[in-house]
């Protein structure tokens, strides 16, 4: 019976915890803000995963994201738009990643 009443708990806590996010506007954490293609040819991508309290990691990896991949390069940044605004400056800008992940 306990483990019914934590579970009850647990589910009313993150109903709020869903509530404050939609409220202060950032993502649930393991969100995938951002996600492209480097280049046609190779396997490269370009990701943004939020952290679920407004930051985010602006990663280059190689493979099959989510399940079997390499990361190349990573960054956290404290807020959302500036891991998005970096992704965008490698992808679009063609900024090299090593000069905004590294």
């Amino acid at each position: 019976m306990k483990a019914n009443a934590e579970i009850t708990r647990l589910k009313s806590l993150q109903a709020e915890i869903d509530r404050i996010r939609a409220k202060l506007g950032i993502s649930a954490p393991g969100d995938v803000l951002y996600r492209a293609s480097l280049n046609v040819c190779e396997d490269d991508e370009i990701v943004v995963e939020a952290d679920g309290f407004g930051g985010a990691t602006t990663s280059i990896v190689e493979g099959n994201f989510p399940m079997d991949y390499r990361t190349h390069y990573a960054k956290k940044f404290t807020t959302e738009e500036a891991a998005l605004n970096a992704a965008e400056a490698v992808e679009e800008e063609r900024i090299e990643p090593e000069a905004i992940l590294a």
